[in-house]
């Protein structure tokens, strides 16, 4: 969630899903502005687990369209959405009963160029 927010993905939410699902323990979601922005929010988070914990994901899915990208790490699997896809496909209803995972992220804007 921290990699994708450093690269600027917005609504970002981790859902706590071990108790109802056996494959993951937790579902990370996040959207992208655009296909291109996917691709990076993907790239930074591979490139980044891979440089400091040696981890590499057991499946990529959806990346040459970057529409819907999955990551997955396993016990995590982060999903990186274009806003259009996100709202089809509505992960956050279909496991609304899994707890949401508190991520301590800075929600506050960026500030302008110029400021701070």
């Amino acid at each position: 969630a921290q990699l994708a927010d450093s690269k600027l993905a917005a609504d970002i939410v981790a859902l706590e899903v071990g108790g109802i699902v056996g494959y993951t323990d937790v579902l990370v979601i996040c959207t992208a502005r655009n296909e291109r922005q996917a691709k990076a929010i993907c790239d930074e988070v591979q490139l980044s687990l891979k440089r400091e914990d040696g981890l590499l994901p057991s499946r990529v899915e959806g990346l040459p369209e970057a529409r819907w990208v999955l990551l997955d790490y396993l016990d995590c699997i982060l999903h990186v959405f274009v806003a259009e896809t996100r709202e089809l496909y509505r992960l956050e209803q279909l496991w609304g009963e899994a707890p949401r995972l508190e991520l301590g992220l800075d929600d506050a804007p960026a500030p302008a160029v110029g400021e701070g």
